[in-house]
């Protein structure tokens, strides 16, 4: 158990930040609720991309799908208006509907307004099917699980088996929540980039470690392998301005570090980008003012193209190295990667 930092193993050129977390980007935190019952082990993460009210001060976001076998909401209203104006939920894809209902009420209760003088709110959730280890049809997921992961939230938290990743599984091995982040360094400033990934996607014998073909060591030496019918959703929170149509491309480059992982984006997994930018907030009222948008030139971008890539694949990695073992639905179990590579030496 541990991060990919702990192997001495260092992913592409770019710097990290402090914590090497999506919360470096300044304001954004991170909560977890995790349940472990038996046949149940599930959970909730939630993504706030500031401390105040998001639907007074929405931020800019987008969407990209890689591959759309996905149950995620709010993204039609997200990529027209480009904006996000709710936490970031992801869960088990039979729980996005509690989650939304929680979102919904948590927004209704602080904006008084809507529904009445303005209009509703578009809720954001992403899911990943966690199946194999929990028991999805007991729906376990409250509306106060939901909303404990969003009070919780903080600038540190735990990876591996918590929250939303609680029963993935990812290259046929335990999955889970990873993150990482990346500095881009231009002329005018020094940005992060983060993100926050639930994998539950791949098969054993495409997993890759920088480069190096790991999975092809592992899997003539395991008996299990699953086949490829789970998903990845990654949250990617920036404070480099950007406009919504930047921020969509940014979003693309994820895909270059999902690839190096071994993932062949395979027609069962929904593989799924949400990201947003800090660096303004959009006012819901509006004003006789002009709104001001600051964003960086496009002959820049390239920097951020390659922190995308480079955080998306360590942040897949560290949800690896993270994971704990579970046991869960009829006793359901998968090997962890730190216990393998412990095992079989794989990186002495």
């Amino acid at each position: 158990m541990g991060r990919l930092s702990d192997y001495h193993i260092q992913i592409g050129e770019l710097p990290t930040g402090e914590r090497n977390m999506i919360t470096d980007v300044k304001g954004v935190t991170v909560g977890h609720t995790t349940i472990s019952d038996g046949d149940v082990q599930t959970g909730v993460s939630a993504i706030l991309p500031h401390q105040g009210n998001l639907f007074q001060e929405k931020v800019m976001g987008a969407s990209y799908v890689i591959n759309g076998f996905g149950k995620t909401m709010g993204t039609v209203q997200l990529d027209e208006l480009g904006t996000i104006e709710t936490p970031i939920i992801l869960t088990n894809t039979l729980s996005i509907g509690t989650a939304a209902q929680a979102v919904i009420n948590y927004t209704l209760q602080n904006n008084k307004e809507i529904g009445r003088s303005t209009g509703t709110v578009n809720p954001i959730i992403g899911e990943c099917n966690d199946m194999i280890l929990n028991d999805i049809r007991k729906q376990s997921i409250t509306e106060k699980d939901v909303m404990d992961a969003v009070s919780n939230a903080s600038p540190y938290f735990e990876e591996g088996s918590v929250g939303a990743g609680r029963g993935m599984l990812c290259y046929s091995l335990k999955g889970g929540v990873g993150s990482s982040s990346r500095l881009i360094k231009l002329p005018h400033g020094t940005y992060t980039l983060g993100v926050y990934v639930v994998s539950n996607f791949g098969t054993l014998k495409d997993l890759t470690i920088n480069e190096r073909k790991i999975g092809q060591k592992l899997y003539p030496l395991l008996e299990q392998e699953d086949e490829d019918k789970g998903s990845i959703m990654l949250v990617t929170a920036t404070d480099l301005p950007l406009t919504e149509r930047q921020l969509k491309r940014v979003l693309k480059r994820s895909v270059t570090g999902l690839s190096r992982t071994g993932s062949i984006i395979s027609n069962g997994s929904g593989d799924i980008v949400i990201g947003f930018s800090t660096a303004t907030t959009i006012p819901h009222e509006r004003s006789e003012k002009l709104n001001k948008l600051s964003f960086i030139h496009e002959e820049e971008i390239d920097q951020a193209f390659r922190a995308m890539g480079e955080a998306a694949e360590e942040a897949i990695l560290n949800s690896l190295f993270s994971a704990t073992h579970i046991i869960g639905r009829n006793n359901q179990e998968r090997p962890t990667l730190s216990s393998l590579l412990r095992k079989y030496k794989l990186f002495d």
